[in-house]
């Protein structure tokens, strides 16, 4: 085996094991090891041609498509910084982030080459746009740059949900623990087959497709999150692992009839994040799929892994787990500094190896966030008795009613004890006399199944009062974004208006 130091050679072990195995896999197109190893060169000689030099940083724009992987890794090899760009940001958002980071040009994918094309029309950094194809024509790379572990591999940028998007430098050595960790972790192996349905260029699915190529597995690319095409490929390529978020699972269970055609009985276990999992989800998914959902938590500039439920051994509802191997964290009191005791909540504080050495460009967001490789996540956690962990939600998302501090999580876990909800997420909205108040959005087993008053009636039998939501109205399904996560931003104005219009 090989000592793997460089996140662009992910891959040496399973190329040098087995070649011909498959490594990747979408609509009938599958590429061995061997043969990714050899287009990712290829990719390293066009950007090595083009005069791209070590350091130097380069867009990505692809929808997901297996070609992806190789440029990512292509990129790497080149000793250049691979810029994922979110394809369903707009225009002036990512020409932002080129600019930003500088990128001296664009690889593209099938569907986003002529928008590459507009894009660095506007960007003076970027000198050229190259797809798959052209790529393809290069003389492989077969030198790599001289490099360190500490180098920077891959510049993500986040969400920009509270401001401009901000570039997150992560270096070859950081993201390797974190793979190698999650692939020890999971168990994952040669046999296992990983199904990627979320975007790539996000943390979720990015780290799936890195801890599965360490292992010498299979993964799986679908162009997006579609339920029946989720099921068939199951039965298809015979996979083993799903990764998603609770919403996901129960439009996958929703699909009856396709589940009486489809055989999921090779899913070992499923992840997810970003919301609550309730026994009723939990409990469905084993009796269909046959197989257990754990629960984790983690961030672009966090490891991005930071905690996890182990796939063998204590589940708790509603926790998203323990630290990982190697990941120390702390939770603090608002001076940054105070740890609270257990049971209260706190600031969750985390230092690892894969954590940002520092936001790119942005020293005074860096000397905030970052103090003694400790990096501070502004997400607010509870922490019981034997070390596992539970979310309550963005420190921006905590909601202050008349001085009382009200956690969204905690005011959903509450109301999912309900029989009839299936489904809730609480935010908070202007008040005049109380500062804000939470409004409750909830899916319900059968639409009708309960009233607004009947489910302010329960939560004050099991809830405190001052946190009970003034304001519940039923959807259908809570609304996601693009990487799959529940889009906060618009509930939140759903419910300023709910709030402005009530009596």
């Amino acid at each position: 085996m090989t000592t793997l130091d460089h996140l662009g050679f992910l891959t040496a072990d399973a190329v040098k094991l087995h070649p011909q195995r498959p490594a990747l896999a979408q609509d009938g197109l599958v590429f061995s090891y061997g043969e990714l190893d050899e287009r990712a060169d290829r990719v390293a000689g066009w950007l090595a041609q083009r005069g791209v030099r070590p350091g130097d940083r380069v867009g990505l724009l692809w929808s997901n498509h297996v070609t992806y992987v190789e440029a990512f890794l292509g990129t790497m090899r080149a000793g250049a910084v691979a810029v994922p760009l979110n394809v369903r940001q707009n225009d002036e958002t990512l020409e932002y982030v080129l600019a930003d980071a500088g990128c001296r040009g664009i690889l593209a994918g099938p569907q986003q080459a002529d928008r590459a094309d507009e894009l660095v029309a506007h960007v003076t950094s970027c000198e050229f746009v190259a797809g798959p194809d052209e790529l393809q024509q290069a003389d492989r790379l077969l030198s790599r740059p001289a490099y360190s572990t500490d180098d920077v591999c891959m510049q993500p940028y986040t969400s920009g949900s509270t401001g401009r998007p901000k570039g997150v430098p992560l270096t070859h050595g950081g993201q390797l623990w974190c793979a190698d960790v999650l692939r020890k972790i999971y168990f994952f192996d040669e046999t296992d087959v990983a199904l990627l349905a979320a975007p790539l260029f996000h943390k979720n699915a990015a780290m799936t497709l890195k801890a599965i190529l360490l292992a010498g597995g299979q993964c799986v690319v679908l162009p997006g999150f579609d339920p029946v095409a989720v099921l068939r490929a199951v039965d298809r390529y015979r996979v083993t692992y799903l990764s998603g978020v609770p919403a996901m699972y129960r439009l996958l269970l929703h699909e009856t009839e396709e589940l009486a055609r489809s055989d999921v009985s090779s899913v070992r276990f499923a992840s997810a994040g970003s919301a609550p999992v309730t026994v009723d989800l939990l409990e469905q998914f084993q009796e269909v799929f046959g197989a257990p959902i754990t629960e984790g938590y983690g961030l672009t500039e966090g490891g991005p892994d930071v905690l996890l439920t182990p796939r063998w051994g204590i589940n708790k509802l509603g926790s998203v787990g323990i630290p990982i191997p190697g990941c120390e964290v702390q939770l603090r009191e608002p001076d940054g500094e105070t740890q609270v005791p257990i049971g209260e909540v706190g600031e969750l504080w985390v230092k690892n190896p894969g954590v940002t050495p520092g936001y790119f460009g942005l020293p005074e967001v860096t000397a905030e966030r970052i103090r003694d490789g400790w990096l501070a996540t502004r997400d607010l956690m509870r922490r019981d008795a034997d070390g596992y962990f539970y979310f309550m939600g963005r420190a921006d998302d905590l909601i202050n009613v008349g001085g009382e501090n009200v956690y969204p999580k905690e005011v959903e876990q509450l109301l999912l004890r309900h029989p009839q909800v299936r489904d809730v997420a609480v935010v908070g909205a202007p008040h005049p006399d109380k500062g804000s108040i939470p409004v409750a959005f909830v899916v319900l087993h059968s639409p009708g199944a309960t009233s607004g008053e009947e489910l302010t009636t329960f939560f004050h039998s099991v809830g405190p009062h001052y946190a009970y939501p003034r304001v519940v109205e039923f959807v259908d399904e809570l609304p996601l974004t693009g990487a799959g996560k529940l889009d906060r931003s618009k509930l939140e104005q759903q419910a300023e208006t709910l709030a402005g219009a009530r009596p």
